[in-house]
């Protein structure tokens, strides 16, 4: 029999798989704009790479110290301030098994990555969930929940489902005000995607200890299958972290086609340059039908809908359309979406314009 505490968890729910949809519905035609991948694919010097995998029958290296060195140097850091993780989820349940037991808090804002919740109840850590203010993560409100209990304060910039990003300004004022002995784990999964001006939290790995920032190769670089993460701490704190880390937490192939993306700088270019053209339109689009979408620093927007959630969804789902419903994420009266191909986005937008009369007449 399971403890009693996995058996109040609820399971993390991911997107349907195109594959899944195709079976249900006996649709030719699906459009995934569910799960925020890169509609161009993946790097291509990362597919490169992994043609010249050999030797799987043997344990190769476990640290990939010239691979952290090269994660870890734009941002003025080292290969010992870098924990790898399968993906960046690892990484988070990681940090929760590393730091919090019984008896501890965890902050956190809702609606946020559902995985924080989960990974911190997991290792029995009362979580402390601090409401968005209009999508955005509400700081102050974050900072008066802080207790002498509280052992680790998640913030995810850009926030995951919403979007939002947090300013610099609002960033170095609350930094100075969380209490030192706070770990403050700041998922940037989505950076790359995020435009001038914005906040590099790998920054402040270098100015304050109890930091962890997280990043991953699933998204800009198109390996969401391969599973690749990692994370920036000070020289200490990456120390516990990687005595956690499970051996071998990452393939060969995994090591190889990161390392490959990592020289693609042409595909990045051209990913965030499609990401931007696309947002512009879509946005363009939102504010024609009279929607509205909080301002998005990422690969994907949350745009309100004049019916429920999961009634939305359905009705895209049935035209071949895979979005995340609002209702699964703590976000009522939305839709998370991908933003994706110029043919997926318009197929979208044609879609919502065409589903709109029907949405509003029964609101």
């Amino acid at each position: 029999m399971s403890r009693p505490t996995v058996r109040k968890l609820a399971p993390y729910v991911p997107g349907k798989t195109i594959e899944e949809v195709q079976r249900v519905l006996g649709l030719e035609r699906i459009i995934k704009l569910a799960s925020n991948e890169n509609p161009l694919g993946s790097s291509p010097k990362a597919m490169a790479a992994l043609r010249h995998i050999d030797r799987l029958h043997l344990y190769l290296d476990d640290a990939y110290p010239e691979l952290r060195e090269r994660l870890a140097a734009p941002y003025g850091l080292h290969a010992s301030n870098v924990v790898l993780g399968h993906g960046s989820n690892e990484l988070v349940n990681i940090a929760c098994e590393t730091l919090l037991e019984a008896g501890d808090e965890a902050v956190m804002a809702t609606p946020s990555f559902s995985l924080y919740k989960l990974a911190a109840v997991l290792q029995g850590a009362a979580v402390i969930e601090v409401p968005l203010r209009e999508g955005v993560h509400d700081l102050d409100a974050m900072l008066e929940a802080v207790t002498e209990r509280t052992k680790l304060l998640f913030i995810c910039d850009p926030n995951n489902p919403t979007g939002t990003a947090l300013p610099p300004d609002a960033w170095r004022s609350f930094l100075a005000r969380v209490p030192e002995r706070v770990t403050v784990l700041v998922d940037q999964a989505y950076r790359e995607y995020m435009g001038a001006g914005t906040f590099e939290a790998a920054d402040i790995v270098r100015e304050r200890q109890n930091t962890i920032v997280l990043r991953t190769m699933s998204k800009v670089y198109g390996l969401a299958s391969l599973r690749f993460g990692y994370g920036f701490a000070d020289v200490e704190l990456a120390g516990w972290l990687n005595r956690v880390r499970l051996p071998f937490n990452i393939s060969r192939p995994a090591a190889l086609g990161a390392a490959g993306a990592l020289d693609d700088e042409e595909f990045v270019a051209m990913s965030l340059a499609s990401n931007l053209a696309g947002k512009a339109f879509m946005y363009k689009q939102i504010e024609t039908l009279g929607l509205q979408a909080y301002p998005t620093e990422a690969n994907f927007y949350a745009v309100s809908v004049p019916v429920s959630a999961t009634r939305a969804y359905e009705d895209l789902l049935a035209r071949g359309i895979i979005v995340r419903s609002g209702d699964a994420l703590g976000m009522p009266g939305r839709l998370r979406i991908t933003i994706g191909s110029p043919e997926e986005n318009a197929a979208l937008a044609d879609a919502l314009e065409q589903l709109l009369p029907a949405w509003k007449a029964a609101a």
